[in-house]
């Protein structure tokens, strides 16, 4: 079984249809949330999404953007983002935002669950090793995939032994891919990074595989037409910041 994990979309069209194709073949989605907010594409991703994923966890952004909570504990970019976003949304889409799940939540396949930050909650994020400490330890299942740091890698641990997962790719400008294989016994923090917004100061969309049957996770990275992207955002009238911060990775 080939299940593909997306995570922080973030209304990115261009980032989601280009992962789509190059992630094929999948036999499964997961999506790990924060589909809207940032992006001048929100109904064009949710449409793509929706039908495809086995499961959609809620993100903070997706909870924002659709009113369930306040955007005053927002920055301002992303403040104006998501009142936009909610302005954007077809009557639909908003009431399907409103009705996606918080986390965290297990798909079908065993030994797996799936957050959008923290599985202890879902507002917290996880940086290092002292955030990651207590989800190893209490989670039901060896493999928790989560998102929200728009960070792609992960945190490993087996006994006494604790790890973490950075990707190191070789070029910022071609597809990559690195292969985690699943050691027997280790419990593993997985985040598939960013498709439409990374902060690890390489542009390309991130997505990652997880591959049952050869217990192993691919980490990929994409490049895409971010220009399209960028000029989506300025012409929606969105903060010139968020265009631009989608060359920067960061």
């Amino acid at each position: 079984m080939r299940a593909l994990i997306l995570s922080d979309i973030h209304g990115n069209l261009e980032a989601l249809t280009t992962v789509l194709e190059a992630a094929q073949p999948f036999d499964t989605l997961w999506n790990l949330g924060d589909m809207v907010g940032y992006g001048a594409s929100p109904n064009e991703v949710i449409g793509l999404v929706r039908p495809l994923a086995e499961i959609t966890v809620r993100g903070n952004h997706d909870r924002v953007c659709c009113g369930l909570s306040s955007a005053l504990g927002f920055n301002p970019v992303a403040r104006a983002a998501a009142l936009w976003t909610q302005r954007t949304l077809s009557p639909e889409n908003l009431a399907w935002l409103r009705s996606v799940p918080q986390g965290p939540l297990q798909p079908k396949h065993p030994g797996v669950t799936c957050a959008h930050g923290s599985p202890l909650n879902e507002d917290q994020y996880i940086l290092n090793m002292r955030d990651a400490w207590a989800p190893l330890q209490q989670m039901p299942t060896p493999i928790t995939f989560f998102g929200h740091t728009h960070l792609q890698g992960g945190f490993a641990q087996k006994e006494h032994d604790w790890q973490e997962l950075k990707p190191r790719y070789s070029t910022h400008d071609q597809p990559e891919s690195i292969v985690l294989d699943i050691a027997p016994g280790t419990r593993h923090l997985i985040n598939p990074g960013s498709v439409g917004q990374p902060r690890d100061c390489d542009w390309r969309a991130a997505f990652a595989i997880y591959d049952s049957d050869a217990d192993t996770i691919h980490y990929h990275r994409v490049p895409y037409d971010v220009t399209t992207a960028q000029g989506r955002i300025l012409m929606a009238g969105l903060p010139e910041r968020l265009a631009a911060r989608l060359r920067e990775g960061r």
